[in-house]
């Protein structure tokens, strides 16, 4: 249907309208002067179409001088471009249209940045002129694929039996998590509430409502530090919840989202139809990390034992052991032809990482087998015989090794092992390597206070029969909880629940919550639980992580309409910001004075 601003999008035109007259409005993406003949490309939401004036025309030298990004009305007729003249990139490539007369409907300043170019462009100016920033072709796409994939997302949650629930946004402040955003009461002086930073307790309140399976595209606060897959301040999750479930069944009902919701918007492979499952365990044994991507194929082994051997002489290895270190390497396939530099500059990489360095050694057999590097001469043959029986390595391949602590040892591998596929190209770009990480630990201990606390989600099911859990040995309990994890980001944690008071009572007090605290900082929930709860379970995948993957982003605020800075400011909207004596009188707050 036509108005007066357009007869049709700028993507819609085409051979079949050859000789007709068209409306169309949009913005001037590109201009080109060739003199008697002035082209512009007229964009819409929709694409580009390519419009010609000439200078007999009295609108010409008007339209050869207006601003770039103006909003404008045509009025042509549609013609045939020339064989060597059509624009495959684009819709409309075919045809062009002559403009019998213009009109400008928005006048534009002019530009603090190119629209009609993806180039980069400083940060802070893309903030502060946001709306001119999502006129840009590429994050303009990002956006609109965002809307289609939460579209996708909310129809298929409802084929698979969900139905949506809105859940409040003023809430009470939670003692676990990230840091609460507040917002002051005014009818309840010198009370706050808190933003949601997930609708946890409410959305297991639905499932104790008796609604067997919830879903909502949630909005969530954290008071947070940004980082480049973390908004600071707001984001989303599909949030979900169901009831009469074990971890098996939420597994299935993700995995069949994830499976339609990437084949959909993306031309990428699916590395598995069937995600594995990973102990957190084996996850921090073999990757370092509980987020690993499997599109990289190197693994991390335990050697500890080996240095017990006394035809093994790489004394520093062997004392730090004795201190409470452990060794662990990382095997590379056939590169016995790499040089020198290739595994220094990784060794030296080590070290600007914070480590004290990776050792390393190339396997090689001439009467018996050696270790060709620095540290090679420190090994028996014996001794790189039973390394390649425990880690699998070949003559021809590389081992590098790091030895210390627990925690130091985990990271510093995690990343080499990233690095060094990274190197190396081992990472297919071209595949989505889903997986779950299981079994996480329902406690751990905090290093510096040697304090017992939640490693995870403190509303979560203690995994075994509950008259048979070792209470007295809180670290080796284990939960049902679980993270989805992509190509090494983690889309999501979960949880089958405890909906069980005693049990939750007696869990909170190992992490050191008396009764009385548990039950003000969670009374809506106790006692929603003491009249009749079902077992349930859920996950809440992160929907601006999900369009990050598939847009081939590395950036959140890519994927963000309008995302705030580093710090937690909107440059476009000025906040947050100052507020009258007369809103904060009203509140019942003062302001400090600042030094």
């Amino acid at each position: 249907m036509s108005n007066k601003y357009r007869t049709h999008n700028c993507n819609e035109l085409c051979k079949d309208h050859v000789g007709s007259d068209v409306v169309l409005s949009g913005w001037i993406n590109k201009k080109r002067d060739h003199g008697n003949l002035l082209f512009l490309d007229l964009r819409d939401n929709y694409g580009v179409t390519q419009c010609i004036i000439d200078k007999e025309n009295k609108s010409f030298n008007e339209l050869e001088k207006t601003q770039l990004e103006t909003v404008i009305n045509i009025k042509g007729k549609v013609i045939d471009r020339s064989m060597e003249t059509v624009n495959k990139e684009i819709q409309t490539g075919q045809i062009e249209v002559v403009i019998k007369e213009f009109k400008i409907l928005g006048k534009c300043k002019e530009l603090p940045l190119p629209v009609f170019s993806d180039q980069e462009y400083a940060e802070d100016i893309r903030l502060k002129y946001r709306f001119l920033d999502l006129r840009r072709k590429k994050i303009h796409e990002n956006i609109l694929l965002r809307s289609k994939v939460i579209s996708f997302i909310r129809n298929e949650m409802n084929n698979l039996g969900f139905l949506e629930f809105q859940t409040p946004i003023l809430t009470s402040s939670s003692p676990e998590g990230a840091r609460d955003f507040l917002v002051p009461s005014r009818l309840n002086p010198g009370k706050f509430y808190a933003l949601p930073q997930a609708p946890q307790q409410f959305k297991q309140l639905i499932m104790v409502s008796g609604f067997d399976k919830y879903f909502q595209i949630a909005p969530c606060f954290r008071d947070e530090d940004a980082r480049a897959d973390r908004s600071p301040g707001e984001f989303y999750q599909l949030d979900l919840e169901m009831s009469f479930v074990e971890q098996e069944d939420i597994f299935n009902v993700v995995e069949k989202l994830f499976i339609n919701t990437f084949k959909e918007f993306s031309d990428k492979k699916l590395l598995y139809t069937k995600f594995p499952k990973i102990t957190y365990k084996e996850a921090m044994l073999k990757y370092g990390t509980d987020k690993p991507d499997l599109r990289n194929p190197l693994e991390i082994k335990d050697i500890t034992k080996i240095f017990s051997r006394d035809d093994v002489t790489f004394e520093i290895f062997k004392k730090l052991i004795k201190s409470g270190s452990m060794v662990r390497c990382i095997v590379t396939k056939n590169t016995k032809d790499k040089s020198r530099s290739f595994f220094d500059s990784i060794d030296k990489w080590a070290k600007e990482q914070g480590a004290s360095g990776l050792a390393y050694f190339t396997i090689e057999k001439n009467k018996e087998i050696t270790g060709k590097g620095p540290v090679g001469k420190f090994f028996s043959p014996e001794s790189l015989q039973e390394i390649m029986n425990l880690t699998g390595a070949e003559v021809g391949d590389s081992i590098f090794l790091a030895c210390s602590k627990q925690k130091e040892i985990e990271k510093i591998t995690s990343l080499a092992r990233d690095k060094i596929a990274k190197d190396l190209d081992l990472i297919d770009n071209n595949v989505f390597a889903f997986c779950w990480i299981v079994d996480y630990p329902m406690f751990e201990k905090d290093e510096i206070s040697n304090k017992i606390e939640f490693s995870h989600n403190p509303f979560s099911m203690p995994q075994g029969e509950i008259n048979q859990i070792n209470f007295d040995k809180p670290l080796d309990i284990l939960a049902y909880q679980y993270d989805i994890v992509c190509n090494g980001i983690e889309l999501s944690s979960g949880a089958i629940r405890n909906h069980i008071p005693d049990l939750m009572y007696k869990l909170f007090s190992i992490a050191g919550y008396k009764k009385e605290i548990v039950d003000e900082k969670f009374s809506g929930m106790i006692n929603a639980l003491s009249y009749g709860a079902p077992p349930h379970g859920g996950i809440a995948p992160g929907i601006d992580r999900i369009v990050m993957l598939l847009a081939n982003e590395k950036n959140i605020r890519e994927v963000t309409m309008f995302p705030m800075n580093q710090n937690a400011q909107d440059l476009m909207m000025n906040a947050p910001s100052d507020v009258s004596d007369k809103q904060l009188k009203e509140l019942n707050i003062s302001l400090k004075s600042k030094k």
